[in-house]
């Protein structure tokens, strides 16, 4: 599958500490979450070494500068034995309530990795292959 630049959350982003994706998913409307139709899918692009773990949420506000009222949809936690290149992480569709702008949070758990890379975007499900990826 080619990706959308307006649905991809982080292209290769390193995740050294806690952070939020490099980019938001604008859905036009607050509360037109597309429901089952899309799903939030990510890939290591690159392994982690020396976290613990690794919480994604995926998060949406009213606000494009996330700056109040953010809210916390779907959290996946993963131990850094799953962490390795081409590891596929499913996110789930986006949850009615779901506000205009979506982004996703990547929280460290213990050491600070000095590697490893993100790909996560928005995509019809059923389809949830980041063709390219890793």
């Amino acid at each position: 599958m080619l990706l959308d630049d307006k649905n991809v959350f982080s292209r290769d982003q390193a995740i050294t500490a806690d952070a939020v994706s490099t980019d938001t998913v604008d859905l036009g409307v607050a509360g037109s979450a597309p429901g089952n139709d899309l799903c939030v899918v990510g890939q290591v692009t690159e392994a982690f070494n020396t976290l613990t773990s690794l919480t994604f949420q995926v998060q949406s506000c009213a606000l494009s500068d996330f700056s109040s009222g953010v809210v916390t949809h779907q959290s996946v936690t993963l131990a850094l034995a799953a962490l390795t290149l081409g590891k596929r992480v499913d996110l789930g569709s986006l949850l009615d309530g779901t506000l205009r702008y979506v982004r996703l949070n990547y929280d460290v758990t213990g050491t600070n990795p000095t590697t490893g890379k993100l790909t996560f975007a928005l995509l019809p499900f059923g389809d949830q292959t980041l063709v390219g990826q890793a």
